[in-house]
């Protein structure tokens, strides 16, 4: 498994160096590196998706389980790197793995096909909300997600109503999928440092879901939470045919995620298409 001292060495020959604007802190500590492997599950003839490389220090630890590694890098220098020093072991994508939309790119899905993965990752800090979100949706072969993010995410992705960090991210989330919170990581164990905690998190798809319309749904709750301050009846119509539990006085961050499934589903049926602007 590579040392930082690997790492550093790795991108000085070739005048390469972390860029901040991919986001990139690249994790070299073993022992997490380790544990977000082992927390995958993943073994011999696994598809793995992988976001963000870098040098190659996860990529090794997954091929060494056994895994079949796609590896997508938006950096050219360290797409380079990758190809020069995996290219015989790994399926490189190179470019964004989210297009413009901020679903996942379709040169990502071309290259995994309709085989069933697992995306194991150091995910960086400005694709992994969006990234996390359309595996869930868009991607019904992703049989889970075992990633490294910033801490604050993580506590978005597990919180409950009432809390300052209960969301639209964690309820379509909870929604979809059962998560897991591995571990807390140090910024010690990535270089360069991030300002941050981190954590490693497992998203496990649920099937039972019973949400048809999964992007309607999530619009939904993003448009609601807009309006986060305001009861729900100022901004869905006191006339609502509420569902039980739900009264017009409520704002969205006091309705759990059944319970906005559940309205969601009432103002479907309503007519109105759940898609649009809640109220419009």
């Amino acid at each position: 498994m590579q040392t930082l001292s690997q790492i550093r060495a790795m991108l000085n020959e070739r005048g390469l160096a972390p860029q901040k604007r991919f986001g990139q802190n690249f994790l070299h500590d073993a022992n997490q590196i380790r544990r977000l492997v082992d927390a995958s599950g993943v073994g011999p003839g696994d598809v793995v998706l992988e976001v963000g490389p870098g040098t190659g220090a996860l990529t090794v630890a997954l091929l060494d389980a056994g895994a079949e590694v796609i590896a997508c890098e938006i950096d050219r220098g360290l797409g380079d790197l990758i190809e020069e020093t995996l290219a015989d072991r790994v399926t490189l994508v190179r470019g964004d793995c989210l297009e413009k939309g901020r679903r996942v790119s379709p040169a990502v899905f071309a290259a995994i096909g309709d085989r069933p993965f697992t995306l194991v990752a150091n995910l960086p800090y400005q694709a992994a909300s969006p990234l996390m979100s359309s595996l869930l949706i868009d991607a019904p072969a992703c049989r889970g997600q075992h990633v490294t993010i910033q801490s604050e995410v993580a506590d978005r992705l597990v919180a409950g109503p009432g809390s300052k960090t209960y969301g639209p991210l964690g309820i379509i989330v909870q929604s979809l999928a059962t998560v897991r919170r591995i571990a807390t990581i140090p910024a010690s164990c990535f270089w360069p440092a991030p300002k941050v905690t981190s954590a490693a998190v497992s998203i496990t798809p649920r099937a039972d879901h019973g949400i048809d319309d999964q992007w309607a749904f999530a619009r939904f709750v993003v448009e609601l939470f807009m309006a986060r301050r305001k009861q729900l009846g100022t901004t869905l119509g006191r006339d609502t045919a509420w569902p039980d539990g739900i009264t017009a006085d409520l704002r969205p961050d006091a309705v759990g995620v059944d319970a906005m499934v559940d309205l969601w589903r009432v103002c479907r049926a309503s007519g109105g298409d759940p898609g649009e602007a809640p109220g419009a």
